[in-house]
């Protein structure tokens, strides 16, 4: 099994797991969160974040969800992208993270693929025919 890592600003991690909570009815074993804080120093973060892989890290590898690439949260993430068995993806959303949930019986590069296509085919405009494609993104 794949261990997730969701790196993020202030509270939006700890947000995002509530949220699968929410849908699933509790947080997967596999799931932990690296919140990053404006005050925070990086490289104790890194540190941090290097705790985190090695206790989510069962043999499958880990997956990082960074909420935006550029930002903080993701330039810590890339650092622990260095790692053997670690990949990440940057732009995480309540769609790509429920995904990447649901299916982390995949290969790391398979669920980094369901990351990235769950989070893209999930941004819809809301009108009669995005309410359908929003609903379908919700059923996967």
């Amino acid at each position: 099994m794949v261990g997730i890592l969701l790196v993020a600003h202030n509270s939006l991690g700890e947000s995002l797991v509530d949220c699968v909570k929410h849908v699933l009815g509790e947080a997967p074993h596999n799931l932990k969160v690296l919140t990053v804080l404006a005050g925070d120093d990086p490289q104790l973060k890194l540190v941090e974040g290097q705790t985190l892989i090695k206790r989510l890290d069962t043999g499958g590898g880990v997956l990082i969800l960074a909420d935006i690439f550029g930002a903080t949260p993701s330039n810590i993430a890339r650092q622990l992208c260095h790692a053997e068995g670690v990949m990440g993806v940057a732009g995480a959303n309540l769609p790509m993270l429920l995904r990447v949930v649901c299916s982390s019986n995949k290969t790391l590069p398979e669920l980094a693929k369901i990351a990235v296509e769950g989070g893209r085919e999930c941004i819809v405009y809301i009108d009669s025919e995005g309410c359908n494609a929003a609903t379908r993104c919700a059923d996967r």
